[in-house]
């Protein structure tokens, strides 16, 4: 299956350069470009992508808003932010929006087309370090949206163990090593906790955690 994907970006040689390393990609393709919010909700209404890579800060409608639009859209698309580590405010904001993880402008192109890959798929960008360091860099400022609703009274405790790990960053594998679990069953306890808590994916999971208390931002 090949990977359709919507490039927005207010500038264009981020566009390009962008488009010419997933061009090299056998499985990815650009499916469209856009450099503002507005013309990519309009876009992904009209082409359907698979993964939307979002900048944040552009002119008009930002990314975080687009991102909202295009996640609760009635054809959503997995939404990667594009976002630059050391100056960028927003990313906790667009992860609250529906956002499945982000890239970092100065990551390896192998590192990019992963990502592009690893959303697709559905899952959400939670294992590397560099995010786990941007939630928890991002978690303890001013919010840019409410707080979405969640109650854990519905979860049982093992549920709430494994919340708490997936909150701090821990893939399956290590999950069902922490909690003497098969991966399987990790797996199972995780698919719950999607449904149960309402959440679209991994990174949802996580900002769940956060918001409840689970994971401080020291852990």
């Amino acid at each position: 299956m090949t990977i359709r994907v919507l490039l927005v970006d207010d500038q264009p040689l981020v566009r390009t350069a962008l488009s010419m390393v997933i061009t090299e990609a056998p499985d990815i393709e650009v499916a469209g470009e856009a450099a503002t919010g507005d013309e990519a909700v309009g876009l992904c209404a009209e082409l359907r992508p698979d993964v939307v890579v979002m900048d944040i800060r552009m002119p008009g409608m930002d990314g975080i808003e687009a991102t909202r639009l295009i996640t609760s859209g009635a054809t959503p698309a997995h939404v990667v932010v594009l976002t630059t580590f050391d100056d960028d405010d927003y990313v906790y904001g667009a992860l609250r929006a529906g956002a499945a993880g982000f890239l970092v402008k100065d990551m390896a192109l192998d590192d990019i087309l992963a990502a592009v890959r690893t959303v697709a798929t559905g899952d959400g960008l939670i294992a590397p370090s560099v995010t786990r360091r941007l939630i928890k860099e991002f978690a303890g400022r001013p919010e840019t949206a409410p707080p979405r609703e969640v109650s854990l009274s519905g979860i049982t405790d093992r549920e709430r163990e494994v919340l708490t790990l997936v909150g701090r960053g821990l893939s399956n594998t290590e999950i069902a090593a922490e909690l003497c679990l098969s991966v399987a069953t990790a797996k199972t306890y995780l698919t719950r906790l999607l449904a149960k808590l309402d959440a679209r994916d991994r990174v949802q999971l996580v900002i769940i955690a956060y918001e409840k208390g689970l994971v401080s931002t020291a852990s």
